[in-house]
């Protein structure tokens, strides 16, 4: 190790280090000098980006005149996301409650003592201010992406949407849905554009820029303030502090429990890539693409 040391300066650092200069002088006073010159406690401010990809503003307009243009036709328009999975078990929850006693955990979060580890897709649906929640118990893959917005459209989506030819999913750039990811394509096609001869669009948002996803704030935040401080001790309570998720905008979500088990690395071949009725969208073309049915008839022709 290095002699040299990072001490924080403190106001008791700060008044020690004046007398030892010849400057004695208790920390109250030194905490009126700092602030009669504009000092105060500030932490670091997260502003300066890495480095941005060319095309991150065009992306960005380019996402809200197909949202725009979504919206206004009436036809759906889902933002989807994986939430940070939780262990289930009797472990601590971050966060403060109104209780009598404070509930007593482990000490550790061991994940070999949890019941479960839960991975929680989200699906936001931006026409009607409504989420989904399906909570997967084993791997956050493309196939489970697709599958919990398959099984939203087969009980929801194609009923709120009787007429609609087209849906828009909002999605980050990486993760099980992400822009490179051959399967999430795969799965579109078979899961949802084939069998409900359905124009899928997926406008991906540019790399870093994530937070802008509007689950992540209309959905993912309140769902995080609803099951603060309590320990998501069964999946059973998991759910249930989804389901009871409210805004003052009149926010309503449900939560399903998915049992099926995903199996990570399944490889896609070129020749089933080749076999996609994929086409890329002509403004930033690995990130805006729509999957049509491969029989083609009656489908709509998307591009802004």
């Amino acid at each position: 190790m290095s002699q040299q040391k990072w001490i924080r300066s403190s106001l008791r650092h700060l008044s020690t280090a004046l007398t030892k200069r010849g400057h004695p002088v208790c920390p109250m006073t030194v905490r009126r000098l700092l602030r009669q010159q504009d000092y105060s406690l500030q932490a670091n401010v997260k502003r300066l980006a890495g480095t941005e990809h060319p095309d991150r503003n065009t992306q960005f307009e380019y996402l809200e005149s197909l949202t725009t243009l979504f919206l206004k036709n009436g036809w759906p328009v889902i933002s989807v996301d994986t939430k940070k999975k939780e262990l289930i078990g009797n472990f601590k929850n971050r966060g403060q409650g109104w209780y009598q006693q404070a509930e007593v955990v482990k000490d550790h979060d061991f994940e070999h003592e949890a019941l479960g580890k839960a991975v929680p897709y989200g699906l936001y649906v931006l026409n009607h201010n409504r989420g989904y929640v399906y909570v997967g118990q084993s791997a956050d893959t493309a196939e489970f992406a697709v599958d919990s917005i398959q099984q939203w459209w087969t009980m929801f989506g194609q009923f709120d949407f009787p007429h609609a030819p087209s849906l828009l999913i909002l999605c980050d750039g990486g993760g099980s849905n992400g822009w490179r990811s051959r399967l999430w394509k795969v799965q579109l096609q078979d899961q949802l554009a084939d069998p409900f001869h359905l124009e899928v669009s997926v406008s991906h948002y540019p790399t870093g820029a994530s937070k802008w996803n509007p689950i992540e704030h209309r959905l993912f935040g309140p769902m995080s303030i609803n099951w603060t401080s309590i320990p998501l001790r069964t999946f059973e309570t998991m759910l249930a502090t989804i389901r009871g998720t409210t805004t003052r905008t009149g926010l309503e979500v449900k939560a399903f429990l998915v049992e099926h088990m995903y199996e990570r690395g399944r490889k896609v071949a070129d020749a089933v890539m080749q076999s996609l009725n994929l086409r890329h969208h002509d403004t930033c073309p690995n990130w805006n693409y729509t999957i049509s049915p491969r029989s083609t008839l009656g489908t709509v022709e998307i591009g802004c």
